[in-house]
């Protein structure tokens, strides 16, 4: 039985046998009946295209992939006639092997970014219902689509197909991935999960063999080549290598996709992350990417940013009610990065040996802060904190079990001094609980709840939205 194109054999040879989330979620979509093609977005080497693949080769009896990136010439099958027959045709002149069979075929389509006519044309597959259609892309908000809007000369048959395809958008490996990766079994987490639920420590040598893990993936994070390479030999120089390799291909994206006023200011902005967490108050501020440097110069540069999945956005809210996103001040944030590996890859040599040592106190705090703010992100938690000018601040807020709760990070044993202030004026700030977030065992000081955040909340590595 045939099953995919040579191209999509060399991928998938590649491609590392972790175990992923999104894949329950291709199974349900293929579950679905009149499913409507697949969009599946995501950071640039956050899995995207091997999950695919891999899933394809299990699924289907033919498969045809199309990398557009680099088949260039592809590109022209979409062009024209959006005749699903006719896309078909040019398909099978052009890709050596290509067969197409009514419920037996998955046609991948890579880089969509770099055909929008590609995207145009998933309308008439939908359509048409006889191929199932899977595509995967990096910069989808940075390239025109969606979050963009159209410019005045764009054509019309390059329009998003509002309502004829299902968006998904998958993040690098969160930790309970990356204790799949590490042997840890699915019965041990639930049983660290009830742990939680019931409010009991966790037996110490499982709780130590977590905390290891934990640190580990700090350092290590959760994109797939730098799992993979660390499973392989645990030799973090080589870690760091691909990690690095990974951030400046980030830069060239910059160079590449953005407009060109656009282009230093893009990388100014990225590159100055680092210091803006090394600020005891890591409010983002223009003026530390450039003396002298406005918002409005640099506004744009940093949505950039923010649409190609590399950071997230931390807002500070006027008042500590529900709703969060009600009270949130648009000009006042943080700005963490979505993936902790990367963003120690980018701090000073050395630091990854500290981190593994359990020496979490760089940066003012903000490398604890950061892999908080990293497994909210893909728990699909929006992130708020709380600043007042007299000096109180919680790290992060959230809606938890229906009720707005204080989140306290503490890479070790420490004060938390403005929670403690909160739960005293219920009245006044109309909060009843906290969570403190830390290395600790599972354990509860009256209101502060205090799990260690490897027990914490459990992650999900996809989100999942209908686009109509």
């Amino acid at each position: 039985m045939e099953k995919c194109s040579f191209a999509a054999k060399s991928r998938l040879k590649k491609c590392n046998m972790l175990k992923r989330k999104i894949e329950t979620v291709l199974q349900d979509w293929k579950m679905t009946p009149s499913r409507k093609p697949l969009v599946i977005k995501g950071v640039r080497q956050c899995g995207k295209t091997f999950s695919v693949l891999r899933f394809a080769e299990e699924n289907y009896a033919h498969n045809v992939y199309i990398d557009f990136y680099e088949m260039e010439e592809a590109k022209a099958a979409f062009r024209g006639s959006k005749k699903v027959d006719e896309i078909v045709m040019y398909l099978t002149a052009m890709i050596p092997g290509a067969t197409f069979v009514p419920g037996e075929t998955c046609l991948i389509l890579d880089e969509l970014q770099e055909c929008p006519e590609a995207r145009t044309a998933l309308k008439f597959f939908k359509t048409d219902g006889r191929y199932d259609v899977i595509c995967t892309g990096s910069l989808l908000g940075v390239s025109g689509y969606g979050t963009k809007k159209k410019k005045k000369d764009q054509k019309k048959d390059t329009s998003v197909p509002v309502g004829y395809e299902t968006i998904v958008d998958m993040n690098p490996l969160d930790f309970e991935e990356f204790l799949w990766a590490n042997g840890i079994t699915p019965e041990i987490i639930d049983f660290l999960h009830e742990c939680l639920k019931k409010e009991v420590p966790v037996p110490e040598a499982i709780h130590n063999r977590m905390n290891d893990l934990f640190l580990q993936y700090l350092v290590v994070g959760g994109m797939p080549e730098a799992v993979g390479t660390f499973l392989q030999n645990h030799d973090i120089g080589q870690v760091l290598q691909v990690q690095r390799n990974i951030v400046d291909e980030y830069k060239d994206d910059m160079v590449k996709y953005a407009d060109d006023a656009d282009k230093p200011k893009i990388r100014e902005c990225f590159e100055s992350i680092p210091r803006q967490l090394a600020k005891e108050n890591k409010k983002f501020q223009y003026a530390t990417i450039r003396k002298g440097a406005r918002s409005s110069e640099y506004l744009g540069s940093l949505q950039w940013i923010e649409d190609a999945g590399i950071i997230s956005r931390c807002y500070n809210l006027t008042q500590t009610e529900l709703p969060l996103d009600g009270n949130a001040e648009d000009d006042v944030f943080k700005v963490y990065m979505r993936d902790s590996g990367l963003f120690l890859s980018m701090l000073e040599q050395g630091t990854q040996s500290d981190v593994l040592q359990g020496n979490l106190l760089g940066y003012k705090g903000s490398i604890f802060e950061n892999i908080i703010a990293d497994v909210f992100s893909k728990m699909g938690r929006d992130l708020y904190y709380y600043h007042k000018e007299s000096g109180l601040e919680v790290d992060f807020l959230m809606r938890y079990k229906g009720q707005i709760t204080l989140v306290e990070v503490k890479s070790t044993t420490g004060n938390i001094k403005s929670t403690k202030t909160i739960l005293k004026n219920k009245n006044v700030y109309h909060v009843n609980s906290a969570i403190k977030l830390g290395r600790y065992n599972v354990g509860r000081d009256g209101e502060t709840l205090t799990p260690a955040v490897i027990y914490g909340i459990p992650a999900h590595g996809v989100l999942i939205r209908s686009a109509q």
